[in-house]
C-alpha cells in the first residue's frame, strides 16, 4: 500500500534515493554509531536511520526494538519527509495522524517521535534520522540541534559512500578495458 501523503516530487525523490544504492545493504558501524549517539543525546530507547522507498520504510540503522522495515503507510517518517526541518510529535495519542497507528496502539507503543529529514544536496528528502520513546515528552534545544548535526553527518556519509561506489565502478570499467 502506498502512503497517501507523498511529496509532490516523489518520482524524482525516489530516483535520488535509488542513486545512493543503499537500500537493503548490511549494517555499517559508522551509521550505527551515529544512531546510538542520537539515543544517548535524546535519552530515548529507539533511534533509526530510515529510508522511504515507494511502499516501504527500510532502516539502515536500528537502535531499539524495531523490525528491519515496515510498510510506508504506517511510517511516522512519511510525514517527516514532507518538511525540511525537525518534526516533533510530543504525544502520539494527541495527534490525529498517529492515534490509530499500529506502532502506537501496540508494541512498541510509540508515544513520542522526533525526526529530521535526510535531504540530498539536490533537495530531496530520502529518509530521516528519528528518535522515539514509549512516553510522551519533548526535546531540549540542545537535543534538537544535535539531531540536526547528526543528520548532516549521515548525509555526508551517504554522499561519501555513493562517491566511493561510483569511483569503484569506474576503476573496474577501466581495468576491464585495459584487459581486452
Amino acid at each position: 500500500m502506498i502512503a497517501a501523503w507523498v511529496p509532490d516530487n516523489e518520482t524524482e525523490r525516489l530516483d535520488a534515493l535509488y542513486d545512493y544504492k543503499i537500500l537493503d545493504t548490511n549494517s555499517e558501524p559508522a551509521f550505527d554509531e551515529l544512531t546510538l549517539l542520537a539515543t544517548y543525546i535524546c535519552k530515548t530507547p529507539i533511534a533509526l536511520i530510515s529510508l522511504l522507498d515507494r511502499d516501504r520504510q527500510w532502516f539502515k540503522s536500528i537502535i531499539g526494538p524495531m523490525p528491519s522495515e515496515t510498510s510506508r503507510d504506517i511510517a511516522f517518517c512519511s510525514y517527516c519527509i514532507l518538511q525540511t526541518d525537525l518534526m516533533i510529535v510530543p504525544d502520539t495519542l494527541e495527534d490525529e495522524r498517529f492515534i490509530n497507528n499500529p506502532w502506537v496502539i501496540s508494541e512498541p507503543k510509540i508515544r513520542f517521535y522526533g525526526g529530521y529529514p535526510l535531504i540530498t544536496d539536490e533537495g530531496f528528502a530520502i529518509g530521516t534520522l528519528c528518535v522515539m520513546d514509549s512516553m510522551p515528552r519533548n526535546l531540549a534545544r540542545s537535543q534538537t540541534e544535535s539531531l540536526k548535526l547528526i543528520s548532516s553527518q549521515i548525509m555526508r556519509l551517504f554522499n561519501l559512500r555513493r562517491h566511493l561506489l561510483n569511483l569503484s565502478q569506474e576503476v573496474d570499467q577501466c581495468w576491464k578495458s585495459l584487459q581486452v
